[in-house]
Order: structure tokens, then sequence, then C-alpha cells
């Protein structure tokens, strides 16, 4: 006796059916019992009994021996159940078909864009897609792992410090004939700055998802007082409205100024600002002693030097309390803290803090430079549906979809477009808007975020007068050469 081996279609359960069901309730439509029909006749018909009916009714009544077999051996629950497994079989769920997205996201947004997948698959039902979340904490390295096994997903988040690091390990599909080819996606339609980020030697390798950049947070009315209710719009200003408020402050204990000495942001924002490009020689060497990282760089140390800003972040332990209390009154900051500070200042604080975009060295260009940050959406080269996957890339993009997700997240849109919509009319928000228009990204090298550590490790050495300026400078510069060492190596053998 020959037996019949069949795979449980994906999605199909063999359990008991439903209430009120049966085998057939169990495929939903009478396609399905077609289908059903249709195999079972195609599996008598294929017998090898040799009686040549074309029923499968008649055959049935006409091959006894064949029946005492299948009926007798077998009990008659079971054969319906391998009827029915071959009609699936036969039937393939219509997922089989469809084209599966893997697509990895960081954090928050890993968890809350997958609210936006019923739309997409709705408007394609060729297409499924499925999210996976991945801590930021441990993105990168799960992101290294899966290249060196060759398990990339077919899209992905990726923060725009890393995509020169999977440009340059050839993982990320060039998206510039996938763009030339949109009607959903221009570059027009971009902060300038926020686009660059994805351009790594000519080549798009990323399309901004959402956008993130820093600006300046300060009590209005302190600044009021000193002569800057609308914040300071230069470096001198910003100097001056310190030196003001401290003196104002007279012998209560504070400061002006919050920067801390364990971020990195501050010094490179100013750096930006000062016009340097902090690497020389096509990226192969820093340039931190160079005229204009200098001069920014000793902008910011005198804020310290004069007592404007405290040394370290042990001294605040509270940011809100402090800005409520007026302990301190500005800081640089993302757009994360518009809704902190609405929720952690007092009702009565409400109306005596501000945002504004970063005062410039040059009168003549305010706002000055800041930050181009965020997340892209990107395609792996080893994608195997890559039409699929700018399909949803494209649907991420619209201003739609990005009005949506920043009010699940609130996260920033990159589209220009989404800006107009009145959820993004808020006050405090102008003030990022103004200031994406002037950000700038930072050297495209793999290594930055090292470097970027340096920056801080050495700020905070002459904050603390621990190495004075020029030390602090000379020694960055040494290290930073030591970290692109491996990329001159390469460079010079192309």
């Amino acid at each position: 006796m020959a037996f019949i081996f069949v795979r449980r279609p994906p999605g199909l359960s063999f359990g008991r059916p439903a209430p009120g069901g049966n085998l057939f309730s169990l495929l939903g439509r009478t396609e399905a019992l077609k289908c059903f029909l249709i195999t079972v006749e195609r599996f008598f018909q294929n017998d090898n009994s040799g009686t040549g009916h074309s029923s499968f009714y008649h055959r049935i009544n006409a091959d006894n021996e064949f029946l005492k077999k299948l009926f007798i051996r077998w009990s008659l629950p079971a054969v319906g159940i391998i009827l029915f497994m071959l009609a699936a079989f036969s039937c393939q769920s219509h997922h089989e078909t469809k084209a599966l997205i893997k697509f990895w996201a960081m954090g928050a947004e890993g968890e809350h864009v997958q609210k936006l997948m019923p739309e997409f698959e709705q408007r394609h039902p060729e297409i499924r897609v499925k999210v996976q979340m991945l801590p930021w904490v441990a993105a990168h390295e799960k992101l290294l792992t899966a290249y060196a096994g060759r398990s990339l997903p077919d899209m992905c988040q990726l923060g725009n410090t890393w995509i020169p690091e999977f440009s340059l390990l050839n993982a990320l599909e060039n998206l510039d004939p996938w763009l030339a080819k949109s009607a959903a996606v221009k570059k027009e339609s971009y902060f300038d700055g926020i686009w660059e980020t994805n351009r790594i030697d000519s080549l798009l390798y990323g399309i901004p998802w959402y956008v993130d950049t820093r600006v300046l947070f300060y009590r209005k009315d302190v600044l009021a007082q000193a002569g800057f209710p609308e914040g300071p719009k230069t470096w001198e200003e910003w100097m001056i409205a310190a030196k003001r408020i401290k003196q104002q402050m007279g012998r209560r204990k504070g400061y002006p100024f919050f920067l801390p000495t364990n971020e990195y942001m501050p010094p490179i924002v100013l750096g930006m600002q000062a016009g340097s490009s902090f690497l020389r020689d096509g990226n192969r060497y820093g340039d931190f002693r160079g005229k204009e990282f200098a001069q920014a760089f000793k902008f910011y140390i005198d804020f310290f030097a004069n007592q404007l800003a405290p040394v370290g972040i042990t001294e605040i332990t509270n940011l809100y309390q402090g800005f409520a209390e007026g302990y301190i009154n500005m800081y640089i900051s993302g757009p994360w803290n518009i809704g902190e500070f609405k929720r952690r200042l007092p009702k009565n604080m409400q109306d005596k803090w501000m945002t504004a975009p970063l005062p410039s060295p040059d009168p003549a260009r305010f706002p000055g430079a800041s930050l181009a940050g965020g997340s892209s959406l990107v395609m792996f080269k080893t994608s195997k549906h890559k039409a699929a996957v700018w399909k949803l890339i494209e649907f991420l993009s619209e201003p739609g979809q990005q009005i949506r997700f920043y009010q699940i997240t609130g996260d920033l849109p990159a589209r220009k477009e989404a800006w107009q919509d009145s959820s993004l009319q808020d006050v405090y928000v102008r003030a990022f808007f103004e200031q994406l228009n002037h950000v700038q990204p930072t050297p495209p090298v793999p290594e930055w975020e090292q470097i970027a550590l340096k920056i801080q490790q050495y700020a905070e050495a002459a904050a603390r007068q621990t190495m004075s300026v020029e030390q602090a400078l000379a020694a960055l510069d040494k290290e930073v050469d030591l970290i692109l060492e491996k990329r001159r190596w390469m460079l010079a053998r192309r």
C-alpha cells in the first residue's frame, strides 16, 4: 500500500474546527472547495487501477478493491484529513506568492513603524512586511554580524553616521537609479544638509526618513532681562548675554549656560559654524589645530574659563528643575526635549522658556550651522525583493505617512511638505524647521564616531584646565591621525 506524505502549508491548521464549522469552512471561500474537488478527482484519476473512468465518482463505485484498501485500512477521518491536505498543498496559500520584506528598525521607531504597515500591505497585497525591532545599543553589532553571516535584511533604518561604514563594506544598494524613476521621492523635497549625509563619493545610499538637529533652549524671561528676548544671534551676543546673566545672579549660585562636558556635540557644532572641515587631505588626517576649529574651541572653553558654564555634569542633577529654578538658563538640545520641557517644567514656567536657532560667528549668516542628524532608509544589495523594498521606501517617504509618524513618535519629518501640517506649527518646533535649513553633515568616514568621542575627551580636559587649548588640540590631532591610519593605508592602495 502506498503512503502519501504532504507538508502542512503555512498558516493552515488541522486541529479542531471552529464551533459550527467544518473542514471547508477553514478555507473560507468557494474557490477553495472547487480546488479541493478538482484535486480529489485528479488523485483518483492518477491511480493505477486502469478502469479508465473520467469521473472519480464512477471510479469509486467501480474500483471496490481500491475502496477496500482506502476505507478499511485507514479510518474515514484520516482519509478526509489527507485529502484536505492534498487540496491545501495543491492550492498553496496566497502568502506563499507574496514578496516578504525583512525590515530592521531601531528603538521606538522599530516598535511604532509597524502601525503603518497595514495600510501599506492593503495598498500592495503582493507584498508582506516583517518588521524586526532592534535596540539601539545592540543594533550596530547586530548589523555587522548579519553582514559577516550574509544574513542582512532587505532594508533597514540606518543612522546617518553609519552610512559611510556600510557603504565602505559595499553592503548598500545605490539608490540613484531608483530615484531617477520615482515620482514620489525627489531631492528637492528634503533639507540639503540632511540629503547630503546619504551621499558618499557622489552616490546616494539612503533616503532620509526622519531628521534631527540641535537648537538653543533658553529661559525667555531671563534672556529678556539680559537684552535678548529672542535669544542671541551671534557669538558676541551669546557671550554678552551669558556675562549679563551672571551679573544678575549676584551671589546666587547658578550658571547662564549648561554645556555638558560628556557631550561631543557642542564643540562640533561650533566648529561647523566657524567653517572647520575637521579633517584634511581627503579626510586622511585631523585638522583640529587649523584656524577655524581652534577659534571655535577657544570660544567654547571661554564659557568654562569665565565660570559661565559648570565644569562636568555633577552639579546638574536635574536639568528641568535647574531650568525652572534659574540655576541654568541656556542649553543646546534636540527635538525630544520639547515634550520633556512641557511635561517636566511646572505650569507657572510654561510661558518662560523658548527655542531658537543657534547663533553664528558671522552676523550676516544667522542662523549658525548645526548637525544634520536623524535616520535614513537603506536597501541592502543582497535583497531579492528590491522593487518591493523601493515601494516601501516611497510609502514611508510620503508626506502623509511622515506626518502620521511624527504624531506617533515625535520624530521630525524629513519631507519639507510635511511641515505645512498644523501639528507641526507648535511655537517650539519652528526653530527646528529654521535650523534644519542650516545643517551640515559630519565628515563621511566610518571612523567619525570614534573621532567624535576623542573631541569630547579633549574638550573636557581643556574645560577642566588639565590641558591648555593648544595642548588639547595637538593631542587630538595626534590621536585622530592614528584612528585614520587604516584609512590612509586603504586609500593608498586604490
